[in-house]
């Protein structure tokens, strides 16, 4: 079953029988991609300027990643925040670990940190 943001939970949260929390959820998307960036807007079209310099710099370094919108729905831009404990968006998780957000990427990234992470947890960038 494909769960969309914006669409899954707005139908009662249930489809065929089958109901998942916000948590339950966000922890799925977390745990089943190596990278996932909760931000605002998408990466196609950033919707705040802190969003837009994680995905340049994601886009810089060549990995992919999945994006999600969390101004399509309130419960998953409230539920974000309460799953990693962090008050901003957008968030970066790398291999299901909270990295940061946009202050940290941009500072692990200009260390050279970040290319170092994603080098650590196997991830390859796009060739």
């Amino acid at each position: 079953m494909t769960v969309r943001p914006g669409r899954w939970w707005s139908a009662g949260r249930a489809a065929k029988g089958f109901a998942m929390s916000i948590e339950q959820f966000i922890d799925n998307e977390v745990k089943a991609n190596d990278v996932v960036l909760f931000m605002k807007g998408t990466p196609q079209f950033p919707q705040c300027g802190f969003s837009g310099q994680v995905v340049q710099i994601l886009d810089h370094i060549g990995v992919p990643y999945k994006g999600h919108n969390v101004l399509e729905n309130a419960e998953l831009r409230d539920g974000i925040k309460v799953y990693s404990n962090w008050p901003t968006i957008p968030q970066l998780y790398v291999k299901g670990e909270f990295v940061g957000g946009c202050d940290i990427v941009r500072e692990m990234f200009q260390a050279g940190e970040l290319q170092k992470l994603f080098t650590d947890k196997g991830i390859k960038a796009a060739a």
